[in-house]
């Protein structure tokens, strides 16, 4: 049995050969709460809107141009060991860590509507797969709920949650973006034999393998993410568990070794029970824990007639790739996004306005701009608040202004 434990860095050596303070625990006593000021109104507007200005800068940091894994099949492995009961984080680092993975849930599926997510945790050196790869967020965030009253106890083991996850991920199609994302609170990982075996096998096969770190930094978990090109993190607070999390739900940059094809794909039309028919076994649960059990709702396969709960799932009769119009249509905006709107300094009137009012309006919530910068569309000239370009951009993905003209042209 292997131990690795943790190679908690304390700095990194500049040029000049000084160390530089770089976590957490290093700095002195910090009042969070005096770096949010007050404007000369007194109203916190004028720090919100540094929030939000950061928020527009992380979007715009993003490499355009680049190709993206659009069909995900991502494993969340949740460290269930006892150093989950800490309470660095409030209550402890368990129930924070369920509560942000619920919002992980929602916000992954938001943003990958074709792609599917499972869920192992891994406690007494040993790992288990709570919930199957599939694509329903009511479901997983149903499981994460009953994980929260579990206990966490034993050592976290690092290798079993990987070779659990690879047995489903080896079988996923070369075409869809296989990846593995880890929350590990324990500084130790206790393995049944040689890891970097099961590091080769995963970097051989493009399993992505990122870690988030709520403690220190630990050096095989570095090494599994530089050769897996994955990404590893360490938390300071809530707020930054929340973002290294987040920044997992986007589409990840895909491999460039995987060669473009054509997918073939079926779109099921749901299936009821009506008149005398009678309840029917799906496919999709004839092998879990659960069972297939009857039920007069599901999915029928176009090409073999199989029965499936939800969508999306590889068809296990017949290979196809069975998804919803509706969630291949929200797949869209990734491929072909928004462009960022232009910042200005300076509002000039508004020539068609007949109102008293100096102030232009907001294309979008239609309140007068009062607050620069303000931005505008490059494609109508429309000009937006930073609140309505934070919202087109991250929700709506589509110019208000720029869909109304287009309607009133077919019209």
């Amino acid at each position: 049995m292997s131990m690795y434990k943790a190679a908690a860095n304390v700095g990194d050596e500049n040029e000049t050969g000084a160390v530089d303070a770089n976590y957490r625990w290093e700095t002195g006593y910090e009042k969070t709460w005096e770096a949010i000021t007050e404007d000369q109104d007194g109203t916190l507007q004028a720090s919100v809107a540094e929030i939000q200005k950061a928020r527009k800068r992380l979007r715009a940091s993003r490499v355009p141009n680049t190709r993206l894994g659009m069909m995900r099949h991502t494993f969340l492995v949740l460290d269930c060991s006892s150093s989950m009961n800490d309470k660095d984080l409030h209550p402890t680092r368990w129930h924070s860590a369920i509560k942000l993975c619920e919002l992980f849930v929602n916000s992954y599926f938001d943003q990958n509507p074709i792609s599917q997510l499972g869920i192992i945790s891994s406690c007494n050196k040993r790992a288990e797969r709570v919930a199957e790869l599939g694509g329903n967020p009511q479901r997983l965030t149903g499981v994460l709920k009953k994980l929260k009253h579990n206990q966490c106890k034993g050592e976290f083991s690092i290798q079993n949650s990987l070779e659990l996850a690879y047995q489903t991920l080896k079988h996923v199609p070369p075409h869809t973006s296989k990846e593995i994302v880890i929350i590990m609170s324990s500084l130790t990982t206790c393995d049944p034999s040689d890891i970097h075996l099961t590091i080769d096998s995963l970097a051989k096969n493009a399993v992505k393998c990122s870690v988030i770190g709520l403690a220190a930094e630990v050096r095989i978990c570095k090494e599994l993410c530089n050769k897996t090109s994955g990404t590893y993190g360490i938390i300071l607070d809530e707020s930054t568990f929340k973002d290294l999390l987040n920044s997992h739900a986007m589409p990840q940059a895909s491999a460039s070794n995987v060669e473009s094809s054509l997918i073939k794909m079926g779109f099921p039309s749901h299936y009821s029970v009506t008149g005398r028919e009678k309840p029917s076994m799906c496919v999709c649960h004839q092998d879990s824990k659960e069972g297939s059990t009857l039920s007069n709702k599901g999915y029928i396969c176009p090409q073999c007639q199989s029965k499936y709960c939800e969508l999306p799932v590889e068809c296990q009769i017949c290979g196809l790739i069975l998804v919803s119009a509706p969630h291949l249509a929200r797949s869209y905006h990734h491929l072909f996004p928004i462009k960022p709107f232009e910042e200005h300094t300076t509002l000039p009137p508004d020539p068609l306005s007949t109102s008293n009012s100096k102030f232009r309006q907001c294309s979008g919530c239609l309140e007068p701009l009062k607050e620069l910068p303000v931005f505008s569309c490059p494609a109508c000239g429309n000009f937006y608040c930073l609140d309505c370009d934070l919202f087109v951009h991250e929700m709506l993905h589509s110019c208000p202004a720029c869909s109304s003209e287009r309607n009133e042209m077919s019209a």
